[in-house]
């Protein structure tokens, strides 16, 4: 990405690699629209990005991976530790998670629209689901956390877990009406409606 909220990768051999773990990302989300999730095959997937079986491996597990894989959550946890440490964390969140998404929405929209569509209208994705954000969740409430010193225990990981919930249900409204809103609006007003 040429976003400055990305730091570019430092050397050469680390250049090449985001190269690749891109281009194979991209060549996934390109089948998966054209074949549908199901009907995509690693290896067409790996023969499409110009790259081996074993090279897709290298860069990501499995085929869900693929979709479910970013590198947004670097960004949001230095967002989150940017945040001043006397801010309410709900505040925090709502602040660093609007910067990072419009940071990203800028970059890549269509790329995050068709990875949500098929998160959440592939039941093999959507199954994942509920273990990425509970991942999630504990990310963001230890970021909370490192802003203050306190333990992320359960007030955070309770504000985490309702501020996912807020954008989850705004990616789902977002993706429902196929992107013609503005996500970082809906997920602005789904902060608002967790209350001031």
């Amino acid at each position: 990405m040429s976003d400055p909220a990305y730091p570019p990768p430092t050397s050469l051999r680390e250049r090449k690699k985001a190269r690749t773990r891109q281009a194979i990302q991209e060549h996934a989300l390109r089948l998966f629209l054209a074949q549908g999730y199901d009907g995509t095959t690693v290896d067409q997937i790996a023969r499409a990005a110009g790259v081996s079986s074993m090279t897709f491996f290298r860069h990501f597990p499995t085929k869900e991976s693929v979709v479910e894989s970013d590198d947004y959550d670097p960004l949001i946890v230095r967002l989150i530790e940017q945040r001043p440490p006397t801010e309410e964390p709900l505040a925090a969140l709502r602040h660093a998670l609007g910067e990072g998404l419009s940071a990203v929405y800028a970059t890549d929209r269509d790329a995050l629209l068709v990875r949500t569509r098929l998160v959440l209208r592939t039941p093999a994705l959507r199954a994942r689901l509920w273990e990425n954000q509970h991942a999630t969740e504990r990310m963001l409430a230890t970021a909370l956390a490192a802003r203050t010193g306190e333990e992320p225990g359960l007030r955070l990981r309770v504000i985490a877990a309702a501020a996912l919930a807020a954008v989850t249900a705004a990616l789902e409204l977002w993706v429902d009406g196929d992107g013609e809103e503005h996500l970082p609006a809906l997920v602005d007003g789904a902060f608002s409606a967790l209350g001031p």
